[in-house]
């Protein structure tokens, strides 16, 4: 087991008419965005909204960490949250198994 400590597990999901490749989340990348999660949902802001779809698709999108604020702007909102959804079940914190 202890060969696979740190090994990375990812897949392609559909994102604006092309694919990106997500990884699953790690146990303590879990823990940060649940802890993000606690956060948005005190604040009923859209950009406090908003800020956690980016937060997430940071951590899991292959690349998605040198995407700016304002590049994220430029995506439909509907797109975002399905990346993140997707990462969600994947990492099995969503509403399916991650599979």
């Amino acid at each position: 087991m202890k060969h696979l400590v740190g090994k990375v597990i990812t897949k392609k999901v559909p994102f604006m008419g092309d694919e990106v490749e997500i990884r699953k989340l790690s146990v303590n990348e879990v823990f940060k965005v649940q802890e993000l999660v606690k956060k948005s949902t005190k604040s009923k802001s859209e950009e406090d909204q908003i800020s956690l779809l980016r937060d997430v698709i940071r951590l899991a999108v292959v690349g998605a960490d040198e995407v700016t604020d304002e590049e994220f702007n430029t995506f439909p909102i509907g797109e975002l949250s399905d990346v993140t959804d997707n990462v969600l079940k994947f990492s099995g914190i969503g509403d399916t198994e991650g599979n």
